[in-house]
């Protein structure tokens, strides 16, 4: 049955919105910085019967506990997903990860095998935050700290998260609109998470320890994650596969969901296949 509830996780409450469906393999997405679970909703009718949906908030964003702590990590992040599994007793999971989340999906992927069916990265990197860029982002959440996002602010975080050909069309700026409202009104609990994906280390040396079969997608209008970055991951993980987006920025679920959710779900389903003739991986 389809919930939407806080879940007790280690020492925080997650919110997590379940289509419930336990003898459906289960897709766990997790969300960019900035958004939240709800950026997968066009998922949940395209996967019904197929997949169960899990959509969690991170740890101080969305509908999650604030943050009581000044920095939320990525390893952190990683490990509330670990016990997320194991609290909800799920098999493994195919991980869909966009922009953050696919630098908690890898930590996932590469520190518990067991755990992971297949990977699905989008507008992600494994990199950290390069120091040129860091002094910048710095800059800005100490800005936005006190007053939130704002003018000329808020305008250069939609340039981020959506490319210039999906902010230009008619039919995305419902879309668009909405989550510039949502970016707007962000809690200020929010930032300490803003600042671990500013602070983040390079995950790059985690890459070749990922097993699951992985699909990188790469969007050449994303200016938040260059296209070397995404490179880097695909030719790390092994055997993933690169998938190029024409015209789309950071959010290609939010971008061209038409496109981009069905080869998610096909790419799912054959990883889900050969899971059944594969054994199971053993933990890191």
């Amino acid at each position: 049955m389809k919930s939407a509830t806080g879940i007790a996780v280690r020492d925080t409450i997650l919110w997590v919105d379940d289509t419930g469906e336990a003898d459906l393999p289960p897709i766990l997405c997790l969300h960019s910085l900035f958004l939240d679970g709800r950026m997968f909703d066009a998922l949940v009718p395209a996967a019904k019967g197929r997949f169960r949906v899990i959509r969690p908030d991170f740890r101080g964003q969305g509908s999650s506990a604030p943050s009581t702590d000044a920095l939320v990590t990525m390893d952190c992040c990683a490990d509330d997903m670990i016990a997320l599994i194991e609290t909800l007793a799920l098999p493994p999971v195919h991980l869909i990860a966009a922009s953050m989340g696919g630098d908690v999906a890898v930590r996932i992927a590469a520190r518990r095998p067991d755990l992971c069916a297949s990977m699905v990265m989008m507008g992600s990197s494994a990199r950290g935050e390069p120091e040129d860029q860091k002094g910048n982002f710095t800059d800005l959440l100490d800005r936005t700290r006190a007053i939130g996002f704002v003018g000329d602010d808020l305008d250069m975080m939609m340039s981020i998260m959506f490319g210039a050909t999906t902010r230009s069309k008619p039919e995305k700026q419902a879309m668009i609109e909405h989550w510039r409202t949502h970016i707007g009104r962000l809690a200020p609990s929010t930032w300490a998470a803003m600042v671990g994906v500013v602070e983040r280390p390079s995950a790059v040396s985690l890459l070749p320890r990922v097993k699951a079969p992985t699909l990188v997608y790469l969007s050449d209008e994303d200016i938040a994650r260059p296209q070397e970055w995404t490179h880097e991951v695909a030719d790390n993980i092994p055997g993933a596969t690169l998938q190029r987006l024409e015209a789309v920025g950071h959010s290609p679920i939010l971008e061209i969901p038409d496109i981009v959710i069905p080869q998610t779900l096909d790419f799912m389903a054959g990883a889900q296949r050969a899971l059944r003739t594969q054994p199971a991986h053993t933990g890191a």
